[in-house]
């Protein structure tokens, strides 16, 4: 290993004569080298291997056989701040390196290494050169001689503290991808997964493999630009300061689901670089569709319930009851629908008994088709209005319950038609009837229509639409009147 008869290097404590000695034997050659020969200069090996032991991150110190220090780099200078002018050829570390109370367990620890298989892990206490402690954690193994038997110990050693934030990020990053009860998406600088754990493969109705590498756009069918655009914001300006919630569409094999992710991002940067180079985004997100829903209906339920209360405020103040129905459905069209009628039984309430024949139904009151606008009470000629058997207000009459139709995704045209057809305004494509009952008859029939613009209505815009059904038709039914004239 060390060369005993000439001096050692001041940083890695090798003779050059025993670099190459050593060198020579491994190669199975029989030549010595000597330092004079001319092309053949020795000290390549040398400069090369303290080139190589500076510049290491760990600190690595060596003993020989007899426990004196050969090797020690920069790095173990920094955490104990004694050069390798001061630290090699030393006899061990008692006095200087470590405690003399401490020195015999702590050598007798390291030494041990050399006729003990494999590596051993200890945590000594060493003093730094300025009198202060440092913990540290070293690797210790024995060194063979070019006859195969120990020749001496290296040591490389680190701060506690180091290895253990070390551990701790590495144990982040695994429990991240194994055990996390949110998404973690690590995404490449071409803004392709490549790497996800369970929880995110699930979310995108997916396996942890077969994410990888794709587009964000095979993966989502909506919301693909929105998260592509703050993934490449991330990578160009850094973390934004708080979380980000972002309704996506995910491709599923039951089919596309629409959910909202509450989601952080992080820009990872090489620790390695002299500059920062973008490695891609960490992207964390959770499934907060539940809550989100629960919290848009609690606040759709809040509207709703303070417009039936400004409703039922304003028509109180109404001297006409007619003119009361019409107030509660100018209160209930805002936020629910684009239009709304109200159509009375002609001759008439009906009880149950007499829904049975045919019905027809005379139009009372409408909101504007063109233009935003209160309600506005229809003519007095009484005129049945043309519905055809089977349409969706003809339907609730007879049923004296709530009725949903909707033209669904069918083309303009015959969306068109579809609501003429129904004598409705040509832009509608959903419309929910709601019955009006008072007194255990059958007044009317209330609908509200909505445009493409709108989604279909829904059983909870039901329930919402009999509400308003029953103010109106109390209104109705104090009018006493059962056609637009105000006739009894």
């Amino acid at each position: 290993m060390i060369a005993r008869s000439e001096p050692p290097c001041r940083t890695c404590g090798r003779g050059l004569q025993g670099v190459q000695v050593s060198a020579s034997r491994r190669s199975g050659t029989t030549d010595e080298l000597g330092p004079d020969e001319p092309g053949r200069d020795g000290s390549d090996g040398s400069d090369l291997l303290a080139a190589l032991l500076d510049g290491m991150d760990a600190a690595l110190c060596a003993f020989d056989a007899d426990g004196v220090v050969t090797h020690w780099n920069r790095e173990a200078e920094r955490i104990l701040g004694w050069s390798a002018a001061e630290a090699v050829g030393r006899h061990g570390l008692a006095g200087w390196a470590v405690r003399s109370a401490d020195a015999e367990e702590v050598e007798a620890r390291l030494m041990s290494a050399m006729h003990a298989p494999g590596r051993q892990v200890h945590e000594f206490a060493l003093l730094t050169k300025d009198g202060g402690r440092v913990l540290v954690r070293t690797q210790s193994a024995a060194v063979r001689g070019p006859d195969g038997k120990p020749a001496g110990v290296y040591c490389a050693f680190s701060e506690v503290h180091v290895q253990i934030d070390l551990e701790r990020s590495i144990a982040l990053s695994e429990a991240l991808f194994e055990d996390a009860s949110w998404g973690v998406v690590l995404v490449d600088a071409d803004l392709r997964p490549a790497v996800v754990n369970g929880y995110a493969a699930r979310a995108l109705g997916t396996g942890r493999t077969s994410v990888l590498g794709r587009p964000l756009g095979e993966l989502l069918s909506q919301g693909v630009e929105e998260l592509e655009s703050a993934l490449t914001h991330v990578l160009a300006e850094g973390a934004p300061p708080a979380p980000a919630e972002m309704w996506v569409g995910v491709r599923t094999p039951e089919g596309e689901k629409r959910r909202c992710w509450r989601s952080g991002f992080l820009r990872l940067a090489s620790p390695l670089a002299e500059e920062p180079v973008p490695l891609g985004v960490g992207w964390l997100f959770q499934d907060v569709t539940e809550a989100k829903q629960g919290e848009q209906e609690a606040s759709l339920l809040r509207f709703r319930a303070q417009q039936l209360h400004r409703a039922a405020r304003a028509a109180a103040e109404c001297e006409d009851p007619a003119e009361a129905a019409t107030v509660h459905l100018d209160f209930a069209l805002a936020g629910f629908a684009d239009h709304a009628l109200i159509d009375r039984v002609a001759g008439g309430a009906l009880s149950d008994v007499e829904t049975l024949g045919p019905v027809r139904l005379v139009r009372i009151a409408a909101t504007p088709s063109g233009a935003p606008g209160p309600s506005r009470i229809a003519g007095r000629a009484g005129l049945p209005v043309r519905y055809d058997t089977g349409h969706p207000a003809l339907q609730c009459v007879e049923r004296a319950g709530s009725v949903r139709a909707s033209a669904g995704a069918a083309p303009a045209q015959e969306a068109r038609a579809w609501a003429l057809a129904r004598q409705w305004p040509a832009d509608t494509v959903h419309a929910l009837c709601a019955v009006l009952r008072s007194r255990g008859r059958t007044l009317g029939v209330v609908t509200f229509l909505r445009g493409a613009g709108r989604s279909a209505f829904e059983r909870s815009d039901a329930m919402y639409a009999e509400d308003v059904a029953v103010r109106i038709a109390m209104a109705l039914d104090l009018a006493g009147s059962a056609g637009p004239a105000g006739e009894g």
